[in-house]
C-alpha cells in the first residue's frame, strides 16, 4: 500500500510540474503572446485585436491570478475554447482521444504478441538461424521511420496489391470488420519500433535468467521445458520488459501523430496539426497536457504491474 500511495503521489507531483511548465512557457516566450498568435507574414496585428485576444485569454490579469485560474480550470476539466472554431478544447479531445488510445493499445498488443515469444525463442536458440535473422529484422524495423514504413505499406498493400484500404476511419459500432481492417495497418506501423524493443529486451532478460539456479532446479525436477519457460523464465523476464515498455511509451505517443496523419486516422493528430498551423494556443496546450498526462498514467500503470510481478519492488 505504501508503494502504491508513493507512486500515485509522485505522479500527481509530476503532473503538477508539467502543467506549471506548460503555463510558464507561454509567458517566457519573448514578446506578447497575443501579438505572436495574431502575427502573420511579419505584419503587425491591429492593436485592438491584440487587446481583445489578451482579454479573452486572460493575459491582462496578474500572473499569479492567471496561474490560479489555469490550475482551477484543469481541475474542473476546462481547457478553454479553440481560437479557430470556438469549440470546447476538452470536448474535442474527449472525442478524439479514444481513437488515439485505441491505436496505441493495438500497437502495444502487437508488440507484446510478437516480441515476447520471438525474443524468448531467440534466447533459447541463441546463435541459431532464427536468432540471427530476427535480430537483423528488428534492427531494420528500428531504423525505418514510421512515415516511411506507412507510405511503403500503403503503396504495396493498398495501391499495388489492393489487399487493404489505404486509410480512413469507420466507427466500430457501424462496421466492426471494416473498423478493425482500417486499424490494422496503422497499428502495425505504430507498433513496429516497439516490437523491436520488446524483442531485444525479452531476449536479453531470458538469456540472463536461463542459467540461474532456480531454472536448473526446475529442470532437474523433471518439469516440462514449456512449463519451465512459462513459469520460471518468462514470468521473471517480463518485469524488465514492462519497464522498458513504459519508458518508450513517450516515443509511441509522439509517433501516433505521424501515423494518424499518413493513414487519415481521426485521432489527436488532426486538431493538433490544425492548431499549430492556426496558432490555436488553447488547443495546443490542451493536447500537450493530455499527452503528458497519458505518459505519466502509462508509466504509473507499468510501475504497478512491475510491483505486482516482483514483490521485492514493493518491499523496497
Amino acid at each position: 500500500m505504501a508503494y502504491l500511495v508513493g507512486r500515485i503521489a509522485s505522479s500527481v507531483v509530476l503532473a503538477f510540474a508539467v502543467a506549471t511548465i506548460v503555463f510558464l512557457a507561454l509567458h517566457l516566450v519573448p514578446g506578447d503572446p497575443a501579438e505572436l498568435l495574431l502575427s502573420t507574414g511579419g505584419i503587425s496585428p491591429d492593436p485592438a485585436a491584440v487587446a481583445e485576444l489578451r482579454e479573452r485569454l486572460g493575459l491582462d490579469r496578474p500572473l499569479h491570478v492567471q496561474y490560479l485560474g489555469f490550475l482551477t480550470g484543469l481541475l474542473r476539466g476546462d481547457l478553454g475554447r479553440s481560437l479557430v472554431d470556438d469549440y470546447s478544447v476538452a470536448a474535442e479531445i474527449a472525442l478524439r482521444l479514444p481513437r488515439t488510445l485505441e491505436l496505441i493499445a493495438a500497437g502495444t498488443i502487437i508488440a507484446l504478441a510478437v516480441g515476447v515469444p520471438a525474443g524468448t525463442y531467440a534466447a533459447v536458440h541463441a546463435g541459431g538461424a532464427f536468432d540471427r535473422i530476427m535480430s537483423g529484422v528488428m534492427a531494420l524495423l528500428m531504423a525505418v521511420p514510421v512515415f516511411v514504413l506507412g507510405t511503403l505499406l500503403i503503396l504495396l498493400l493498398a495501391q499495388t496489391l489492393k489487399l487493404m484500404p489505404a486509410g480512413g476511419f469507420v466507427p466500430f459500432w457501424r462496421d466492426p470488420g471494416q473498423h478493425l481492417l482500417l486499424l490494422s495497418l496503422p497499428a502495425l506501423v505504430i507498433g513496429k519500433g516497439l516490437v523491436a524493443i520488446v524483442f531485444r529486451m525479452t531476449r536479453a532478460s531470458v538469456l540472463d535468467i536461463l542459467p540461474r539456479d532456480h531454472v536448473r532446479t526446475a529442470r532437474a525436477k523433471g518439469l516440462a521445458e514449456g512449463r519451465v519457460l512459462r513459469a520460471h523464465v518468462v514470468r521473471n523476464a517480463f518485469g524488465p520488459v514492462l519497464t522498458v515498455l513504459g519508458l518508450h511509451m513517450g516515443s509511441l505517443l509522439g509517433g501516433t501523430v505521424l501515423v494518424e496523419y499518413v493513414f487519415n486516422w481521426p485521432g489527436l493528430s488532426t486538431p493538433l496539426i490544425r492548431a499549430v498551423e492556426g496558432r490555436d494556443y488553447p488547443m495546443v496546450v490542451g493536447i500537450v497536457l493530455t499527452v503528458s498526462g497519458l505518459f505519466l498514467l502509462i508509466n504509473l500503470v507499468v510501475d504497478l504491474l512491475y510491483a505486482a510481478l516482483d514483490p521485492r519492488v514493493r518491499a523496497g
